[in-house]
C-alpha cells in the first residue's frame, strides 16, 4: 500500500473535540442549503434560452461524473478537512493548502460581496426602501455578514438548524414559484420562445460556463465536517448522489420557467428570479403584493442560511489546514472545546467578508454590476481549487487500493479517471473564463462589449479579480512558511527517526515523510 503525509499531533488533538451531530438528514440539507443557489438563476438567465441549454448540457457531462467519483471518495475518505485532506495526501502539504485557501476565502468574499449585496437589493427593491451607500445600507450588509458568522461559531447542534430551515424554504419557494408559472402560462401563453432560441452557441457557453459549474460544485465540501458525522461512510454517497440530482431540478426547472414569463432583455443578474417571481404573482389578484414581499423576506433568509452553510463547512477545512500546519501555525487550527467549532477561523471568515464588503461598496458602478464582478470572482477562486481537488480524487483512487470504499462507482481505475478528466477540462474552461473573460471571444472572433456586459471597464475588473488572486497567493505563502513549528509536530510513526518531531534533519513536507496507512 502507498504511504501518505502524516497528521500534526494539533490535528490529531482537534479531531478529539469534534462532537458527531450530523444525520444523513443533516448532510443532505445542509448540502442543498450551500450549492442550490438563487443568487445564480438569474445570472445564467441573461444569456437566454440557450442558458438552460448549457445547464442541461453541464448536468449530465459534469455534474454526473462529479458526483459519482465524490460520492466514492468522500465515503472512503471521512477525515475532518475534505478536500484539503484528499490534496494533501494525493500531492502534499503545499498543494493541499493552496486548494484549501482557495476553497475558504471564496465564501467570505462571495458572502460579503455578493450575497450581502443580493440581500440588500432584494430588501431595498420588495421590502422598504435604502439608498445604495447609506447608514442603512452599511448597517444591513453587516449585520447579514456576522449572523452567517454567528451561525457558523455556535455548536453545530444548534447551528445546522439555520441551513436547514433555509434548504426546506428554498425547495418550497422554488416549488411554488414554477407552479405559479405554470398557471401564469395557461392564462398568459409562453413568452414568445422558439426551439431556436435554446440552440447552443459559444458566446453562451463562454459566458454561462463559470455560473454553472460555480452551480453545481460543492457537493463534496460536506466532508469538512466528516468528523462530525454520525456515519460518514454510509451516509455520504447517498446525500451527494441525492443532492446533486436536486440541485439539477432545482436549477434547470427555474431558469427554464424564468426564461417563459420574462423577456430576455428584461432580466438582471442581481433581480432576475424575484422579476419573474413579481410577473407570475399576477395571477393572485390583490394578493400578489404581499406576496411577493413574503417571498423576499423568504429569499433574504435563504441567502443568510447559504453563508451560514458555506461558513459552516469551509472554516471548518481551513481550521482543519491550520491545524495540520499548512495555514498561520496553530492559531487558527483550534477548535473551541466546549462548542466543537472553528471560532478562530469563523472570526477570520467574518472580518474578511467584511473588508471584502466594504472594498466592494467603493467600485465604481451599479449596485448590479458590482454584484457581477464580484460574483465572478468569488467563481474563479472556487473554480480554481478544483483544479488541485478533482486530480487528487483520481490519484487516490490508485495511490490506496486497499481502502475500503463503501460505495465504488463500477469502472476500472482508469474509467474512473476518465470521469475525473472530463470534470476537470470543464474547470479548466470555466477557470479561464471566469479569469479573464472576453479572451475567448476575441479567439474565435465574437462580438463581444467588455463594459456594455459587466457595467465596469476591463482594466477595473481585471484589476480587482487579479488584485484579489495576487493578495491570496500572498496570504497563502505567508501561511505556509509560519506553519512550519506545527508541521514539525507530525503524529510519530513506528520509525522514531522518521518522526520530524524527533529528527531535526527531516522535511515535514518532503513525499518521502510517510506512514504506511492512509489517513482516515
Amino acid at each position: 500500500m502507498s504511504d501518505t503525509v502524516r497528521p500534526t499531533e494539533l490535528a490529531a488533538e482537534q479531531q478529539a473535540l469534534l462532537h458527531r451531530t450530523l444525520g444523513r438528514f443533516d448532510i443532505i440539507f445542509l448540502l442543498i442549503a450551500a450549492v442550490v443557489g438563487l443568487e445564480t438563476l438569474g445570472q445564467v438567465s441573461t444569456y437566454g434560452a440557450e442558458a438552460f441549454t448549457w445547464a442541461l448540457v453541464l448536468a449530465v457531462f459534469f455534474l454526473v461524473p462529479y458526483g459519482l467519483i465524490f460520492a466514492e471518495t468522500g465515503a472512503a475518505f471521512s477525515e475532518e478537512g475534505g478536500a484539503y485532506t484528499w490534496v494533501r495526501d494525493a500531492f502534499g502539504r503545499p498543494a493541499a493548502a493552496v486548494a484549501s485557501l482557495l476553497n475558504w476565502v471564496t465564501q467570505p468574499v462571495w458572502v460579503g460581496g455578493s450575497m450581502s449585496f443580493l440581500a440588500a437589493e432584494t430588501v431595498s427593491t420588495y421590502i422598504t426602501p435604502m439608498t445604495p451607500g447609506s447608514f442603512a445600507d452599511y448597517a444591513f450588509k453587516l449585520v447579514f455578514i456576522w449572523i452567517t458568522v454567528l451561525a457558523a461559531v455556535v455548536s453545530l447542534q444548534k447551528g445546522k438548524w439555520l441551513p436547514t430551515s433555509g434548504a426546506v424554504l428554498k425547495i418550497a419557494v422554488l416549488v411554488f414559484f414554477v407552479l405559479t408559472t405554470v398557471i401564469y402560462a395557461a392564462q398568459h401563453g409562453v413568452g414568445g420562445l422558439g426551439l431556436g432560441d435554446f440552440s447552443p452557441t459559444l458566446l453562451g457557453l463562454f459566458g454561462s460556463v463559470p455560473l454553472l459549474l460555480f452551480a453545481y460544485l460543492g457537493f463534496e465540501s460536506g466532508n469538512s465536517a466528516a468528523g462530525e458525522m454520525e456515519n460518514p461512510a454510509r451516509d455520504v454517497p447517498v446525500s451527494i448522489l441525492r443532492s446533486c440530482a436536486t440541485a439539477a431540478f432545482c436549477y434547470l426547472v427555474p431558469i427554464l420557467a424564468i426564461l417563459i414569463v420574462v423577456p430576455q432583455d428584461e432580466i438582471t443578474g442581481i433581480g432576475g428570479f424575484l422579476d419573474a417571481v413579481k410577473t407570475v404573482f399576477s395571477v393572485y389578484g390583490d394578493a400578489a403584493d404581499p406576496l411577493l414581499k413574503v417571498t423576499a423576506i423568504v429569499v433574504v433568509y435563504v441567502l443568510m442560511s447559504q453563508g451560514s452553510a458555506w461558513m459552516i463547512i469551509s472554516d471548518r477545512m481551513q481550521a482543519m489546514t491550520a491545524a495540520d500546519g499548512s495555514f498561520f501555525g496553530g492559531f487558527f487550527g483550534r477548535f473551541h472545546p466546549g462548542l466543537g467549532t472553528p471560532v478562530r477561523v469563523n472570526m477570520l471568515s467574518g472580518v474578511t467578508a467584511t473588508v471584502f464588503m466594504l472594498v466592494a461598496m467603493q467600485v465604481s458602478g451599479t449596485g448590479g454590476a458590482i454584484f457581477g464582478v464580484v460574483l465572478t470572482i468569488s467563481i474563479s477562486t472556487f473554480l480554481l481549487a478544483y483544479l488541485f481537488v478533482i486530480p487528487a480524487a483520481i490519484r487516490l483512487r490508485t495511490m490506496y487500493p486497499d481502502v475500503e470504499r463503501p460505495f465504488r462507482v463500477p469502472l476500472s481505475d482508469r474509467g474512473f479517471a476518465l470521469l475525473g478528466w472530463i470534470a476537470f477540462a470543464w474547470i479548466v474552461l470555466g477557470s479561464w473564463v471566469a479569469v479573464f473573460p472576453g479572451t475567448l471571444e476575441w479567439v474565435f472572433g465574437l462580438d463581444y462589449s467588455f463594459e456594455d456586459y459587466w457595467g465596469v471597464s476591463q482594466g477595473t475588473f481585471e484589476a480587482f479579480t487579479l488584485g484579489t488572486l495576487a493578495v491570496i497567493g500572498a496570504l497563502g505563502a505567508i501561511g505556509y512558511v509560519c506553519g512550519r513549528p506545527v508541521r514539525a509536530g507530525s503524529t510519530p510513526s513506528s520509525n522514531p527517526a522518521s518522526n520530524p518531531a524527533s529528527n531535526p534533519d527531516s522535511n515535514p513536507d518532503s513525499p518521502d515523510d510517510r506512514i504506511k496507512e492512509p489517513v482516515r
